[in-house]
């Protein structure tokens, strides 16, 4: 059983900075795949970065320049840096699990079926 817990949402300023975890426990040998997703009230959940085995990542334009996604050495935990923030970065952050990403699926909800309870990020004007 794989379970992901996500932390470190706030709320800043606009240009502010936040960094985002999610821990992962359970077995995790096989799985490759780790995104942070959000999704803003009335919005559709959204890609926002993507980061695999050996360290690629991938981001959304939206947030390209600004958020760093990395792990740690033992691959349990994945962070996401965000810089510069910005109103619009509003939104519930999740992060998301599974075997197998490409540059097709990575940013599609439908895709993972491992799921943190979110973070809370608000960026105030």
């Amino acid at each position: 059983h794989v379970k992901l817990t996500e932390s470190g949402g706030a709320t800043v300023q606009s240009g502010g900075s936040l960094n985002l975890s999610c821990a992962t426990s359970g077995d995790m040998e096989h799985f490759y795949c780790m995104t942070w997703f959000r999704q803003a009230p009335g919005k559709e959940r959204e890609g926002v970065a993507w980061i695999d085995s050996d360290g690629g990542s991938t981001y959304a334009d939206s947030v390209k320049g600004r958020f760093t996604i990395s792990q740690d050495n033992t691959k349990t935990t994945v962070y996401l840096q965000m810089n510069s923030l910005k109103p619009e970065d509003t939104a519930m952050y999740y992060c998301a699990l599974e075997l197998y990403c490409d540059d097709d699926v990575w940013s599609r909800p439908g895709h993972f079926g491992y799921w943190g309870q979110g973070t809370q990020v608000t960026v105030s004007s």
